[in-house]
């Protein structure tokens, strides 16, 4: 199994070559606001399984625990591609939407569902107020 995926302007490009772990919508307002959009579909990858080409730009951010959230983006287009946290160790998150191929997404549960848009439906899928306990 493999997939590839990129920023817009296509300078920073990726392989996968492990099935995800998981993909989960994050309603955070940090996500929000780097998707400029009501969430941001995310898939969770063995950090060892993603080969990058292409330089990315990081912006330390912190979350609710106090930990550094690396968000890295292109520092060409801006596209946002990666998010480095502490824990899960090991885990790279891809922002879903930049895969070649999206066909395959189905999330298994919404995070951060405190900061949820009022108009987003959450629909059948188990939704949390934070990250659940165990991720």
């Amino acid at each position: 199994m493999s997939q590839t995926g990129g920023c817009l302007c296509g300078a920073v490009r990726y392989t996968l070559t492990a099935e995800p772990l998981m993909c989960v919508t994050c309603h955070c307002k940090n996500c929000q606001r780097q998707a400029g959009s009501a969430l941001s579909i995310i898939i969770g990858v063995p950090e060892d399984a993603v080969a990058i080409e292409g330089e990315v730009t990081t912006y330390n951010d912190t979350g609710d625990s106090g930990a550094t959230v690396r968000r890295q983006f292109c520092g060409t287009c801006g596209s946002p591609v990666f998010t480095r946290v502490e824990e899960p160790a090991g885990v790279l998150f891809i922002k879903a939407g930049t895969l070649d191929d999206t066909s395959t997404l189905d999330p298994q549960f919404h995070c951060y569902t405190k900061s949820k848009q009022a108009w987003v439906d959450l629909g059948a899928i188990p939704g949390f107020e934070t990250v659940p306990q165990g991720l």
